[in-house]
C-alpha cells in the first residue's frame, strides 16, 4: 500500500470518526422520551411549559402573589390560579373526570396554596398526556355544547400555558427576577 493511499485511508477516518462523534453528541440532546407522531408532539410541548409555570410561581416572592402592575389588571396569583383553572377543565375533559370548581385556590391563597393547586392541575394534566396516542388524538370530546379533539384540546392547553407564562415572566421582570425560561 502506498503513502498516498495510506493518507487517504486516515483522513477517511478522520472523517468517518469526526461524523461518527458529531452524530452521537447532536443525539444525545434529543430527550429520549420523545415519541415521534402528533402525540408525542403535543407531550413534548407539554412538557417543556410546565416546568417554566412551575417555577416562575415558586420565584416570585410570597409578599409579592398579591403584586399586579396596574389596578385594571390581575394579581400574579390569579394568573397563576388561571393556569390551574383552565388546566383542571381541559385535562378533566381529556381523562373523563369531573372539574371541580373547590380544586382552584382562592386569588388571595397564601404562595404554598397556590402552588399546590398548580401543582394538583399538572398531576391531573400528566395523566391526560400521558394518555394520548396517535390512534386517540382524533377522537371528539364533547364539552357542553361544542365539541373538541384531543389533540384540539391538548394543544390548545398548551398554548393557552404559554401565554399565561409570558405574562408571569413579565410580572417577574417588573419586580426585578429572571424568569426561569431566561435563565443561564
Amino acid at each position: 500500500m502506498g503513502r498516498e493511499r495510506r493518507c487517504v485511508l486516515k483522513r477517511e477516518l478522520i472523517l468517518l470518526a469526526t461524523v461518527f462523534l458529531t452524530t452521537g453528541v447532536c443525539v444525545a440532546q434529543v430527550p429520549a422520551a420523545v415519541t415521534p407522531g402528533p402525540a408525542g408532539e403535543v407531550q413534548a410541548a407539554y412538557h417543556r411549559v410546565k416546568p417554566n409555570l412551575l417555577k416562575a410561581a415558586e420565584k416570585m416572592p410570597e409578599a409579592d402573589f398579591q403584586y399586579k402592575p396596574t389596578p385594571d389588571i390581575r394579581t400574579f396569583a390569579r394568573i397563576v390560579n388561571h393556569v390551574t383553572e383552565a388546566q383542571f377543565h381541559t385535562c378533566s375533559a381529556l381523562t373523563g373526570a369531573t372539574f371541580d370548581p373547590k380544586s382552584v385556590p382562592s386569588d388571595t391563597a397564601d404562595k404554598a396554596t397556590v402552588i399546590a393547586g398548580l401543582t394538583a392541575s399538572f398531576d391531573l394534566c400528566d395523566k391526560a398526556y400521558g394518555g394520548l396516542t396517535d390512534q386517540t388524538i382524533t377522537e371528539m370530546l364533547t364539552l357542553g355544547k361544542v365539541k373538541r379533539s384531543r389533540i384540539g384540546l391538548a394543544w390548545g392547553n398548551v398554548s393557552h400555558d404559554n401565554e399565561q407564562y409570558a405574562e408571569l415572566a413579565t410580572y417577574l421582570r417588573l419586580k426585578g427576577l429572571v424568569p426561569p425560561s431566561a435563565e443561564k
